[in-house]
């Protein structure tokens, strides 16, 4: 509620309110293992529950790629902090002072609230409506109700920082820009390359949520063939079977088990054994 909505309810000692929150949550986050895996997705990489991670209205992946000139530039930085930044043709002056840039924003928010134009809300419509129809043909969710209103947060921040009482088309156009970016980099599952929204929103994407319900129907057939009974089947010789059936050698363990929890109420199970209810 405090990163949607920017209030907060209380409901205590007869208490009943709701509070403004007006804050902005800036976050960072190591992956598992402090080694970012380009075939896992960002939320099983960082491994922070859906819920919280789809409440952020942009998310940049800052990968350690090897590239000299920004090493370089990286290295004159943090050796400008312990020597003479000029010796090494590097400054620690900002552009803009810091206590000046602090005093802008304070101003920006606080005196400017920026108001949709006819024009930026008709834009803002055509560009969700465009960033919807990239799923359709694939009949994955590629944007949702969610990012229509971080693109409104976001048009608003623009015009705020130039202190304009209008949001205009350029600050939706660079909106929609930082959300494209965004977009590109945390929400694209990794096994299709396409974006996909159900990859932040759920943590599990379109493409392997059909591989589950698949795997979880011969699943239940080779249950139902081999007549287990109370004894079951391992779920080792299950992905033996699995692999044979579709010729894959990549299922594992894990897969079956998440498979399995497609078919509640019809196998359970205990002890390493999946077994018909």
């Amino acid at each position: 509620e405090v990163m949607e909505q920017q209030t907060i309810s209380v409901a205590k000692a007869g208490i009943i309110a709701t509070l403004n929150a007006r804050t902005s949550v800036l976050a960072c986050a190591n992956p598992v293992g402090s080694r970012y895996n380009p075939s896992m997705s960002v939320v099983e990489n960082i491994q922070l529950p859906p819920s919280l991670m789809s409440r952020f209205d942009l998310i940049y992946l800052l990968l350690d790629k090897a590239d000299e000139r920004t090493d370089r530039r990286l290295a004159r930085h943090l050796i400008s902090l312990y020597g003479d930044p000029n010796a090494i043709g590097s400054s620690t002056s900002a552009p803009v002072p810091i206590e000046l840039l602090r005093e802008y924003i304070a101003y920006a928010r606080a005196t400017c609230h920026p108001k949709l134009t006819p024009e930026a809300a008709q834009k803002l419509a055509n560009a969700y409506a465009d960033m919807r129809a990239l799923g359709m043909s694939r009949k994955t969710v590629s944007a949702t109700p969610r990012q229509l209103e971080s693109l409104i947060r976001l048009s608003e921040g623009s015009a705020r920082i130039r202190l304009s009482e209008w949001v205009e088309e350029k600050d939706v156009l660079e909106a929609v820009r930082l959300m494209q970016v965004s977009m590109q980099q945390a929400s694209i599952d990794p096994k299709t390359g396409q974006i996909d929204m159900d990859v932040i929103q759920t943590g599990v994407s379109a493409a392997d949520r059909t591989a589950r319900t698949q795997m979880a129907a011969m699943i239940k057939e080779i249950l139902e063939s081999k007549d287990s009974g109370a004894t079951g089947v391992r779920i080792a010789d299950l992905v033996d079977t699995l692999a044979v059936a579709t010729g894959s050698r990549t299922i594992t363990e894990r897969d079956v088990e998440n498979a399995l929890r497609e078919l509640p109420g019809e196998v359970r199970v205990a002890h390493g054994r999946a077994i018909l209810t």
